[in-house]
């Protein structure tokens, strides 16, 4: 649960940086990291592409994922 939190902030907060040139928040920096993380499993098991369980493989798993989350927001906002 604590390296899911770690990798979910550190994931969610470089999205943000990536996307918006800011964070948004400690919470929602790991919300949207863990979000994220479910969304870039889920989508690179489609795509059959593994990333191993390490911290590096995780972590890129998560922010591929939480970047698609916020452009997806963005999306649907008209940002």
């Amino acid at each position: 649960m604590l390296w899911t939190l770690l990798i979910g902030g550190i994931a969610g907060w470089l999205a943000g940086k990536l996307m918006r040139g800011e964070g948004f928040g400690v919470l929602v920096d790991i919300l949207v990291g863990v979000v994220g993380g479910w969304l870039g499993g889920w989508l690179f098991g489609k795509l059959g592409i593994h990333m191993g369980n390490g911290f590096i493989g995780s972590l890129i798993v998560a922010l591929v994922g939480s970047v698609i989350l916020i452009w997806l927001v963005h999306l649907i906002k008209g940002k």
